[in-house]
């Protein structure tokens, strides 16, 4: 029996694993010069670049921003500075090296995510018909943007909502902080990278409704179904047992489920699908 071949058009299944260690390689390797920015940045160029002069490397200055909306809480709860308070510890010596680290490897993948999301679009556009390929440009800039604002949002919406909380809660038992870094940036970074991805609903929602695979009609109807799903999949990618951020990751997931309703609404083809 003659084994069929691959149309001229096609690619075959090697190929498009081939096409995949490509991609993943380009990926890996700008997240990879995006870490040597973000860890050592500015690279000893203060003696060369003036305006350089006395910047410490990029490292601690994203610690600086990633421990800021905590101690805004921290402030506003116990009434005093952010200068007064030291609530960070550590008991390893290890624990602020790679911490520091592992802050450093994320932000890099948050400054690579248009390479990256467009790497994931030129791997699937082989299997997308001529009209649906010219989406790239809208893809790569909805994907990243959305996915940010996400992050964004955490940063200065949902940390100030959960540190208010857990905070005022610490002060009403009449504990003292005391920190771990990195049990911090576990929440932290749960809290932005899960957020970032959450945003992604309402594009993903466009681009299945544009390609008639679900209708805002669908979404309705199983909204019931949808929210269920919505509390077991808040309560899996919360950190830790803090119950406070499964409720507020549900409310935030039902607000995109609403709004992917709306998109998929405005996504669907007004025309009947043409037969191929």
């Amino acid at each position: 029996m003659a084994i069929p071949e691959t149309p001229p058009n096609q690619m075959s299944f090697w190929e498009h694993l081939q096409e995949l260690r490509v991609r993943l390689t380009r990926a890996i390797l700008a997240v990879v010069v995006a870490f040597a920015v973000t860890y050592s940045f500015p690279f000893g160029l203060q003696d060369v670049l003036r305006p350089l002069k006395g910047m410490p490397p990029l490292r601690f200055l994203l610690w600086h921003w990633a421990q800021l909306p905590f101690l805004q809480a921290m402030s506003r709860t116990m009434g005093k500075p952010i200068s007064e308070l030291q609530p960070w510890a550590f008991t390893d010596l290890a624990e602020p090296f790679f911490s520091l680290m592992r802050l450093s490897f994320w932000a890099a993948i948050f400054i690579s995510t248009p390479f990256i999301f467009y790497q994931l679009w030129v791997f699937i556009r082989p299997g997308l018909h001529e009209r649906e390929r010219r989406y790239v440009i809208p893809f790569v800039l909805i994907t990243s943007l959305m996915f940010l604002a996400g992050a964004l949002f955490a940063y200065f919406q949902a940390f100030k909502f959960l540190g208010d909380i857990l905070f005022q809660e610490a002060k009403a038992a009449g504990l003292r902080a005391n920190l771990h870094i990195d049990a911090y940036l576990d929440l932290f970074l749960y809290t932005l990278l899960t957020m970032g991805v959450m945003f992604e609903l309402p594009v993903l929602t466009f681009f299945l409704a544009r390609f008639r695979i679900v209708s805002a009609r669908w979404l309705i109807k199983y909204w019931r179904h949808a929210s269920i799903l919505i509390i077991i999949a808040s309560a899996f990618l919360t950190p830790g047992d803090v119950v406070v951020t499964t409720v507020f990751f549900s409310v935030i997931l039902f607000a995109l489920y609403f709004v992917s309703v709306l998109v998929a609404w405005v996504a669907e083809p007004r025309r009947p699908r043409e037969d191929a």
